[in-house]
């Protein structure tokens, strides 16, 4: 466990996290300077580079934190140990870096290893017994559920870090990247630049299930034609299979691959030589971190849609310089969890239930990777922009909204 009280000792300037509503352009310019003046369901792999630092090794605390009683108690529960124990450190580094660059007193962060002895169930009771009033986590949707039970007994809600839908329920919030609200974006955005025809290439599992249900039902929702939907297992006879099968149906003039980079790759010069050559390749959040795609000549024009990447490439550099390696892409909803956090401070009294009512607020809230709000489910919607591949970069095509209903 690791408890964290930060002062102002850093010079970093002050962050206005606010609501967005009117003044959210003037908002969001804010949250880039104070970024750029600071320094500036499917688990990553790991970064090349020096490995983070290990988190603090110490006694196992035999009694309770002390009273607080200017400061909110928060529990970050994510795995410091194991498996994903690379991506829960980079998530406990981004909730440091935003407690420093918002220079809060008003909240104390104590970090719950879930992947310790007695896992997420162990590290929920003992947050929850130590008087943390909001729990920020876990990662995966299988410790959410293990973990909310009893956090909606004790009247805390959770802000996960999964991005898994099943796992919402009252009290319980997902601010991971939602895949139907990639493929819903994309989709619409091609609709609107002349695309009637489209046909799909979707991974075998749940993440293709869901994100082929979505296509579906987008593409009806927008007036257009789903010509054909194939479905593959990632090894290169079966990519190629699904594509072979694709050039049997009608023509298509857009076609999403709802997968990761790479395998977009793989399938892209396969398209292109039989039935797709002149059909634009659409793509989803699973694109955004993936450098290939600009090297391969058969991505060139080809869109995806994802949360903005501008601040969050500043933060990245930041990262860089305070901890020596790379942050892995979650940790910006780290950072974004805790100013939602020290936001909701101004008005929530140290000790008292945190106030989930203001989660669901329409305006939303701003953060590293753009707006976002909580829907009456729990599930956090984003506004997502939409880039197009080039030769050895990415450019923004049609920027993420600044706000709702905008």
């Amino acid at each position: 466990m690791t408890d964290i009280g930060l002062k102002p000792q850093d010079a970093f300037s002050k962050l206005p996290w606010k609501r967005i509503g009117k003044q959210g352009i003037r908002r969001l310019s804010s949250l880039a300077a104070v970024v750029a003046l600071a320094g500036c369901a499917v688990v990553p792999k790991p970064n090349r580079g020096v490995a983070p630092p290990p988190p603090p090794k110490g006694p196992d605390v035999v009694s309770p934190l002390p009273t607080d009683t200017s400061r909110h108690r928060v529990a970050l529960l994510v795995p410091m140990s194991g498996t994903n124990a690379g991506v829960g450190r980079s998530i406990a580094n981004a909730t440091t870096m935003a407690l420093f660059d918002t220079r809060t007193e008003r909240v104390r962060i104590t970090t719950y290893d879930t992947a310790a002895a007695g896992g997420v169930a162990a590290a929920v009771r003992k947050a929850l017994a130590e008087g943390n009033r909001l729990i920020l986590g876990p990662l995966t949707a299988d410790d959410v559920r293990a973990a909310a039970p009893q956090a909606r007994a004790a009247g805390v809600p959770m802000l996960s870090f999964s991005n898994d839908v099943t796992a919402a329920a009252p009290g319980t919030f997902l601010m991971g990247y939602i895949p139907a609200q990639s493929v819903e974006r994309v989709v619409g955005y091609a609709r609107e630049r002349g695309a009637t025809n489209f046909a799909a290439l979707v991974p075998k599992g749940i993440y293709g299930e869901r994100a082929g249900s979505t296509f579906l039902s987008a593409v009806r929702a927008k007036g257009g034609t789903v010509v054909a939907m194939e479905s593959f297992d990632r090894s290169p006879g079966s990519i190629a299979a699904a594509v072979k099968r694709l050039s049997g149906a009608s023509s298509y003039d857009a076609l999403l691959i709802a997968d990761l980079g790479r395998v977009a790759v793989q399938a892209a010069p396969l398209v292109r030589a039989d039935g797709g050559a002149k059909a634009r390749l659409l793509g989803t959040e699973l694109w955004n971190t993936d450098s290939t795609i600009t090297a391969s000549p058969a991505m060139r024009g080809a869109w995806f849609a994802s949360v903005s990447d501008t601040l969050y490439k500043q933060f990245s550099t930041k990262y860089r310089a305070r901890y020596q390696t790379a942050p892995y892409r979650l940790a910006s909803l780290g950072y974004d969890a805790v100013l939602l956090t020290v936001r909701v401070a101004d008005t929530w009294k140290p000790g008292s239930p945190f106030p989930a009512s203001r989660l669901t607020a329409p305006d939303g809230f701003a953060g590293l990777d753009g707006v976002f709000r909580f829907r009456p489910d729990g599930i956090a919607e984003r506004a997502l922009e939409v880039s197009e591949v080039g030769s050895g970069a990415v450019s923004i095509v049609d920027p993420a909204p600044r706000g709702f209903g905008k």
